[in-house]
């Protein structure tokens, strides 16, 4: 009981790391979200211009691209709303997450509690048992704890880091796909049938990027309590912004065949920083279970030894 009562507690610090991370989150979304939807009504508003009677709609009609000029606009719109509505979902997800992080903080408080009072006991009985080792024990019994916690920790965040790879591997081949599409599109094979599987390849990958976008976010909640190189951080602090990113290389104008070369090489770069920092922290698992075995022979040789 006190072992797990330990492991519990010790999860306490590295929640409130996660609940400022998520705090953080939280406010540069809700901006973002702002700016996002001030954007999207200035383009929804240029639609507006040009379909009613305006100024701009008479000047377009007269030199005659109208139809070319409202289409680039309602391409402009679709593409704002995209990210607006990319943007509220990520606010939405993070405002579960922080909920999920207090209730776990919580708890982690109540254990830390029930430690003290339960670790007072058996320091009582240790010094009553007259063993030498009682400190030594229990200093070793806390740094196993600690180090347990940890390795949860980097197993959490491995898992994520997975889940975000497996869904950047989609991403890329929905790309992959409508990329060979417009090839054959470009080389005469084109037709409805053509156009019409290029872009449903693209509308796969539009959600599986909201969804991407979502992973990339929980993946550097997890990581935020860890310590990792300098040089790693600021590559996964890039992942807020990756659908912002990736929606501007792509939707603002996908009918260009070099806007989805351009976005398989966006994804591909993220799914490259995500193995690398998987890498990093495979090797902070292997490293603290070593360190794991070290304490409990330390600890099995003190209780053979007492």
């Amino acid at each position: 009981m006190l072992l797990e009562l330990q492991r519990q507690a010790a999860m306490k610090p590295s929640l409130e790391v996660k609940l400022t991370e998520l705090q953080h989150q939280r406010q540069t979304f809700e901006s973002e979200v702002t700016t996002l939807r001030a954007a999207f009504r200035k383009e929804q508003a240029d639609v507006e211009r040009l379909e009613g009677r305006s100024l701009a709609n008479y000047f377009y009609q007269v030199v005659g691209r109208l139809d070319e000029k409202l289409d680039q606009e309602r391409q402009e719109a679709y593409a704002a709303k995209v990210k607006v509505d990319a943007a509220e979902r990520e606010l939405a997800g993070i405002e579960v997450d922080l909920q999920s992080v207090k209730t776990q903080l919580s708890e982690a408080s109540v254990a830390e509690a029930k430690y003290r009072q339960e670790l007072e006991k058996k320091y009582s009985v240790l010094k009553l048992s007259g063993t030498d080792a009682a400190d030594q024990i229990m200093k070793i019994e806390q740094k196993i704890a600690a180090k347990e916690a940890e390795k949860q920790e980097i197993r959490e965040a491995i898992s994520a880091g997975r889940s975000a790879d497996s869904t950047a591997d989609r991403v890329l081949s929905e790309l992959k796909s409508a990329e060979g599409w417009n090839t054959w599109d470009m080389f005469g094979g084109g037709g409805i049938i053509t156009h019409m599987a290029k872009h449903e390849h693209l509308d796969s990958a539009q959600d599986l990027v909201s969804n991407l976008q979502g992973k990339l976010r929980r993946f550097k909640t997890e990581l935020a309590d860890i310590r990792i190189t300098a040089s790693m951080q600021v590559n996964v602090d890039g992942f807020l912004r990756f659908a912002d990113y990736f929606f501007d290389g792509l939707f603002a104008d996908w009918a260009v065949g070099d806007k989805i070369s351009q976005s398989i090489s966006s994804v591909t770069e993220t799914k490259r920083q995500i193995v690398r920092t998987l890498d990093k922290l495979r090797e902070m698992e292997k490293a603290t279970d070593g360190e794991i075995v070290k304490l409990h022979q330390k600890l099995d040789n003190l209780i053979v030894n007492a």
